[in-house]
């Protein structure tokens, strides 16, 4: 017979246990020792490569390059911008590529989202499909569609003059001439970064916007049926005011970085034709790296701070917002009901004037485009409820069938043939690239791109990537790990203010810190080193990690912790053989996210490497092109091994991502 023994509960402090507090304890909190030491890795490294970098900037903002001399000129780096062209076409083209981006991607993502939501068999198949654009690198993106969109060598221009579509175009008056020139023609240049942008993008909302659908209870749903709504009824009244939390919060993360992209624009188009493309951010390089102005290269960034730090704030409020009863109304009570309801419309309109002010040559077009998927998205639906309504069943499934089956396609065949593209070049002859013959089948294939891909320095970048990945991923992983532990369990004085400053610094783009930094590692001597980098990545790896594990720490119950202090183990002992094993998914879902992104990053390995013996993959493969000449096969070899590594990663630690990052990012 088996006797089972209840824990004794853990002694509990007298009344005036309190008293027994050091003077030191009850100032700095009852953990601060263990506290300082979890905490005090991260904290070194957030002050020194993030906020002192910061502040750092807006000195160097004011000073001024003259020979040799750098001399202090006050505002005069500021005043300059007001009659500087090129900084307001960099502001403008900013706002431009963000606006229509965003609305491109709420839309298709929402569609695909509620595409998957509703599928009964193969949804985690379609879904690890469609989040294949988001997970490749950068820069493979970027070589996939300049191929594409070359006008002798791509395949857009041929598919398109084959099915009449382009002619059409042309007669229409959405080109101006056919072949159209995508990336060398000013009209079309700024839509065609536009679209890889979204290509790219559509993942991240799509994946977002369905766990906010399985988030809504099914039962409004089945009570609107009941009582005789419409789909489109259900849809506005209860899956869009469902969804308004996460989109929120979805289009402010994704307008930060879009707002604040480099690397895309610049691997695509440089910024041209002209200045059609270049954003802001690529104005502060051409001036602080270019030209080797840093001040005014600091200006520039500075200047825009404010608008960053109105998005991140408002961020930084709903991604900590009180979930108590009748607190999310403490704000709206200056607004009446109907002025709650009408102001999201006076933004919508506001926002469509000023895109029509800033760039009439393009929202025409997007408008036809945008209206053209959403009425037949809507036509599909209402035929599926046209059909159900009378009664026949069977027409109705099969039409729904049908009509959802098309707009699968329709998306799998979006997302997957840049891929497909990139694949079958990779494994052609430069006579087949050339003459464009068997476009979308080899024949025969060969291995010659990768054989001449090895002959250069590819293996060199490579081994770099390796390298500075794993570093900067173990540096992470171990700083995260003790600071995330230490804001959800230790009590120490200033955990709440440095909670919000890891949210903070996570949501600061590379775009201000790139001109510091690059002053830290020049005046430390680790320019053209691997160095530089394992010092730089951590800016945007250790905060999102950190905040991350503070979330998945919360999600494991404390009683097993009490358990094992009650037994005598040290807090942390605790730590080591308790939580950790428990936090598992957690700590590889930010080992995942580390890895890829230190393994795609190009900003700062392009502005702090020069010598071809220390880039790092992205880089590198951007300085294979000399000119006009554009090695398509050995980039599309290229590409493809570049990306083997970061699908496989993900296809392998997918469930470990899905369940770190929910227990992660939305307790936290």
């Amino acid at each position: 017979m088996t006797v089972l023994r209840s824990r004794p509960a853990p002694a509990r402090p007298a009344p005036g246990a309190s008293s027994s507090l050091t003077r030191t304890q009850r100032l700095l909190g009852r953990d601060w020792r263990l506290a300082a030491v979890f905490v005090g890795p991260t904290l070194v490294l957030v002050a020194g490569l993030i906020l002192v970098p910061i502040v750092s900037s807006v000195f160097t903002s004011a000073t001024e390059r003259h020979g040799a001399e750098t001399v202090f000129v006050g505002l005069d780096n500021y005043t300059a911008l007001i009659g500087d062209g090129l900084f307001h076409q960099g502001v403008l083209n900013s706002f431009v590529f963000t606006a229509y981006a965003e609305i491109f991607k709420v839309t298709f993502g929402l569609i695909a989202a509620l595409m998957l939501h509703h599928m009964r068999r193969g949804k985690a198949l379609v879904a690890g499909v469609i989040l294949l654009p988001w997970v490749i690198p950068t820069v493979v993106t970027a070589f996939t569609w300049r191929s594409l969109f070359d006008p002798i060598f791509g395949s857009v221009n041929v598919l398109l003059t084959d099915s009449g579509i382009g002619p059409a175009l042309a007669a229409l008056g959405l080109v101006d001439k056919w072949p159209a020139e995508w990336l060398s023609d000013p009209a079309l240049a700024m839509p065609a970064v536009i679209l890889v942008n979204v290509w790219k993008g559509i993942p991240f909302f799509t994946v977002t916007f369905l766990a906010g659908l399985k988030a809504i209870d099914s039962g409004l749903h089945e009570a609107a049926m009941v009582d005789g709504a419409s789909p489109w009824q259900r849809f506005v009244h209860i899956t869009l005011p469902g969804l308004r939390p996460v989109m929120i919060v979805t289009v402010l993360l994704s307008s930060i970085w879009t707002f604040n992209n480099f690397d895309l624009i610049w691997l695509m188009t440089q910024g041209g034709p002209g200045d059609a493309t270049a954003p802001y951010v690529m104005v502060a390089y051409s001036k602080a790296i270019q030209q080797l102005q840093l001040g005014a290269g600091a200006a520039v960034t500075l200047v825009m701070l404010p608008i960053i730090a109105i998005l991140v704030v408002i961020l930084v409020r709903l991604m900590r917002r009180d979930d108590r009863p009748g607190a999310a109304d403490l704000g709206r009570r200056r607004l009446t009901p109907g002025q709650r309801r009408a102001l999201p419309w006076v933004l919508v309109l506001a926002a469509v004037l000023v895109l029509a002010w800033a760039s009439p040559h393009i929202v025409w077009k997007a408008a036809l485009v945008l209206g053209v998927f959403v009425v037949l998205a809507a036509v599909v639906g209402r035929i599926v409820s046209v059909l159900a309504i009378r009664g026949n069943r069977l027409a109705a499934r099969l039409v729904g069938g049908t009509g959802s089956g098309i707009a699968l396609l329709g998306l799998l065949g979006f997302v997957l043939a840049p891929l497909y593209w990139m694949t079958i070049t990779a494994f052609k002859s430069d006579d087949q690239i050339v003459a464009r013959t068997d476009d979308l089948w080899p024949t025969p294939w060969t291995t010659e791109q990768f054989t001449n891909l090895f002959t250069g320095r590819f293996g060199t970048w490579y081994v770099n990537t390796i390298l500075v990945s794993v570093a900067s991923t173990a540096i992470a992983l171990v700083c995260a790990a003790l600071a995330g532990y230490a804001l959800a369990r230790l009590k120490f004085r200033g955990s709440e203010s440095f909670t919000v400053t890891i949210l903070l610094t996570y949501v600061m783009p590379g775009a201000l810190l790139f001109i510091p930094l690059y002053e830290l590692v020049s005046w430390i001597g680790l320019n053209d080193s691997l160095w530089s980098l394992v010092l730089a990545y951590p800016t945007f790896t250790l905060p999102f990690a950190t905040w991350l594990l503070v979330g998945y720490f919360k999600s494991i119950p404390a009683d097993l912790e009490e358990a094992a202090l009650v037994d005598g183990c040290t807090r942390f002992g605790a730590f080591l053989r308790i939580v950790l094993p428990l936090a598992k998914p957690g700590l590889l879902a930010v080992a995942l996210f580390t890895l890829t992104n230190a393994w795609n990053e190009f900003l700062f390995a392009f502005v702090f490497i020069t010598k071809d013996d220390y880039k790092t993959l992205p880089v590198g493969m951007q300085s294979m092109i000399f000119g006009d000449v554009v090695p398509q096969g050995q980039l599309a070899a290229a590409s493809l091994l570049v990306s083997i590594p970061v699908v496989l990663m993900y296809g392998f630690g997918q469930r470990f991502l899905t369940e770190g990052l929910t227990a992660g990012a939305v307790k936290g």
